[in-house]
């Protein structure tokens, strides 16, 4: 069903933009990214709350709002804002319909203040649920049979991507995970929680014994332990909260969740 906010269509999943929004530092004269942008809901929500320095980006312009502050950007290429000019920016289901997720990453880098952040949501194909679905059909969540080749579509998930590669994809262009939600978890989820004993086993044994060999003990560690929880296990989409960070610097204001 079709969702809305004040009229505003919303291509995402339910509750995605209000745990999106709770995670924002509440400093009203941040100046906020939106991208893509798609409708503008949350560029309405956002101005709703008293935040009047939101940037809409998007690869075309089908805002549904009046809003003077739009760009037209695409997350494959270079983005059109300064160096260091941004406090937050958020991409609410983007990241998965591009294949150079890592420039995309770079540039958000770029744009941000040190201490900015970057607030993803994706669809959770580290969900035991997807997990089955990877298993019985070869296909994960929100992804559930083969993309239309002749017809290729922006809308298409070419980049799906789970939490350790979002986790490395993050920790290796210049942020931090701070913050690691969900935006809900169905009922039907709950049945999956048969397969966590196993899984964990066997999940244990390969990243005790990668984590030898490789020299990776304390990353996997910290990987397994927020696999296992029920944001991860359980949820519809993943919200991921990520704090720019720069050499040297400590996050004296966050406080890192053990990953």
């Amino acid at each position: 069903m079709k969702r809305h906010y004040k009229g505003i269509s919303i291509n995402t999943s339910k509750n995605t933009h209000e745990k999106v929004f709770d995670l924002i530092e509440k400093d009203k004269n941040s100046r906020i990214v939106d991208i893509p942008c798609g409708s503008g809901a949350f560029v309405m929500r956002l101005k709703d709350h008293g935040y009047h320095n939101v940037t809409a980006i998007d690869i075309e312009n089908i805002l549904e709002i009046d809003h003077d502050d739009f760009m037209t950007g695409d997350m494959t290429k270079g983005l059109p804002l300064e160096n260091h000019s941004v406090d937050v920016l958020v991409c609410i289901d983007g990241i998965e319909h591009i294949s150079q997720q890592f420039s995309f990453v770079k540039e958000v880098n770029r744009i941000l203040k040190a201490g900015g952040e970057f607030i993803i949501s994706i669809p959770n194909i580290s969900a035991l649920r997807s997990r089955w679905r990877w298993f019985m059909t070869g296909h994960h969540h929100k992804c559930k049979s083969p993309l239309d080749e002749n017809n290729p579509n922006p809308l298409h998930h070419i980049g799906m991507i789970s939490y350790p590669e979002i986790r490395y994809l993050l920790h290796t262009s210049g942020f931090r995970i701070v913050k690691v939600i969900t935006n809900r978890t169905k009922p039907i989820s709950w049945l999956y929680v048969i397969f966590i004993p196993f899984s964990f086993l066997w999940t244990s044994f390969v990243y005790h014994k990668s984590g030898k060999k490789e020299g990776t003990s304390k990353i996997n560690r910290e990987v397994r332990r927020k696999m296992y929880s029920k944001a991860i296990l359980l949820g519809e989409s993943l919200i991921v909260k990520a704090i720019k960070t720069s050499a040297g610097q400590a996050l004296q204001s966050y406080k890192i969740e053990n990953q």
